[in-house]
């Protein structure tokens, strides 16, 4: 038994690694993510996003993050690439635009309110129907220009294409340098890191709280893992489970109330439920093999798990209350060696890393027809994440001999790397929409 966890669960730097080898937000960091775009949709809505009017009195460029905001979509092309800028007020020249290959437009401006204080306009053309699509006011301080920046590509991604933006949604990850770990939150592009704790221990295995304002993770700070739930406005946080032997793998519920977590303080690991303060512990399967990795279906009504019940890893699904509810299902058939099961937003499609031939790749499951399909060619992915809108998966790879990140969109098209220079990044984790 001891083999086959050291096997399976060395793929995901997991919790698990270390434990069988055993037996309020600070200030920004200083490095940056750089993104490169490897791939993109195969047919790009052509938009003009042109250089915002009097941009120059801000700190930083709001039309350079929408550009980019759009770029990394996978769904635009921006057909004006200069400083050139269009004015806000009147009707533009559609004719002019359409012939310019311009199939929207969008203008903004900036007015100073006071001092560190704007107000950014900006509004929404169909080029091809010749109407306005309205647009939006933002009041903002310098230290929000990147969120306001985002925001507004969130509402291009409404009114062009019918669905919200994940732009303004956060990530956290975990940063590696040297033999320190820092569990940081970002934007969803990567930029404006904050560090949410430190540590000389590992930092493995964050999960979102379904309102945004919470994180859990896994910490060995007290050289045994132990279960933290983190407010991240406060910076205050509770040891949600410190019990004998390995605690891992937290997972909220969708109504924030509970959490599915990981223990083998009986032995074996096993899933158990958790109030989400710490109270009224559960536990969910009884097997006499390793069942861990467990993630609530988006109407809360399941848990889906990996278990090595089979013989080799594999996901299983089972009633939230307990298999002993409703007995386990296994889920996936066509790889033999299956872990990190990952659910998206709206219950539709099962990400999860395969082991082919030695090689750790990122697949996603059609839960409702069982197809599946590989979204890289990756050897060493790990650790998948899905958007809030359920059109990407993020999650932790290697390029170069270092951990990066990675994103891509759930039909394989649009891919891009995140990555910090002399850094692993590593245990990334998408945030919910944050109404």
């Amino acid at each position: 038994m001891l083999q086959v966890a050291k096997k399976y669960f060395s793929l995901t730097a997991s919790v698990f690694v270390v434990m069988l080898s055993m037996t309020g937000m600070s200030s920004s960091a200083q490095a940056q993510m750089s993104i490169q775009i490897t791939g993109v949709g195969q047919s790009l809505y052509p938009i003009a996003v042109m250089r915002f009017k009097d941009e120059s009195k801000l700190p930083t460029s709001l039309t350079e993050i929408i550009r980019q905001d759009l770029a990394r979509s996978g769904y635009f092309k921006n057909t004006e690439n200069g400083n050139a800028s269009e004015s806000d007020e009147g009707t533009p020249s559609y004719k002019s635009w359409a012939a310019r290959g311009a199939d929207a437009l969008a203008v903004g401006s900036v007015v100073q309110t006071g001092t560190g204080q704007f107000e950014i306009r900006y509004k929404l053309f169909d080029i091809r129907k010749s109407e306005s699509l309205g647009g939006l006011n933002i009041n903002s301080s310098a230290d929000n220009l990147r969120a306001a920046a985002h925001k507004i590509a969130d509402d291009i991604i409404f009114k062009l294409l019918g669905e919200r933006g994940i732009f303004s949604t956060r990530l956290s990850y975990v940063i590696k340098e040297g033999k320190r770990y820092r569990l940081v939150i970002s934007d969803a592009d990567g930029q404006n890191i904050r560090n949410a704790m430190n540590s000389g221990e590992p930092i493995i295995s964050p999960s979102w709280s379904p309102d945004g304002k919470k994180v859990a993770y896994v910490s060995f700070e007290d050289r045994k893992p132990v279960i933290y739930v983190h407010e991240l406005a406060t910076g205050r946080r509770i040891p949600l489970s410190n019990q004998k032997g390995n605690n891992s793998a937290p997972a909220w519920s969708p109504d924030g109330k509970k959490l599915a977590i990981s223990l083998s303080k009986d032995g074996n690991t096993q899933i158990y439920s958790i109030n989400a303060d710490g109270t009224g512990l559960l536990r969910l399967t009884r097997g006499s093999t390793i069942d861990t990795e467990p993630q609530y279906s988006a109407d809360g009504r399941y848990i889906y798990f990996t278990s090595d019940r089979g013989g080799n890893p594999q996901i299983y699904r089972m009633s939230a209350e307990g298999e002993q509810v409703e007995g386990a299902k296994r889920i996936t058939f066509k790889q033999g060696f299956v872990t990190s099961p990952r659910i998206s937003p709206d219950g539709k499609f099962l990400a999860y890393i395969a082991n082919i031939g030695g090689a750790f790749r990122l697949y996603i499951l059609n839960l409702a027809t069982g197809d599946t399909q590989a979204l890289t060619d990756g050897t060493s992915d790990e650790t998948p994440s899905f958007a809030a809108n359920g059109r990407y998966v993020l999650y932790s790879t290697k390029v170069n001999g270092k951990r990066v990140l990675a994103a891509v969109s759930v039909d394989g098209n649009s891919k891009q790397i995140l990555s910090i220079p002399g850094s692993d990044v590593r245990q990334p984790s998408w945030g919910p929409f944050m109404d």
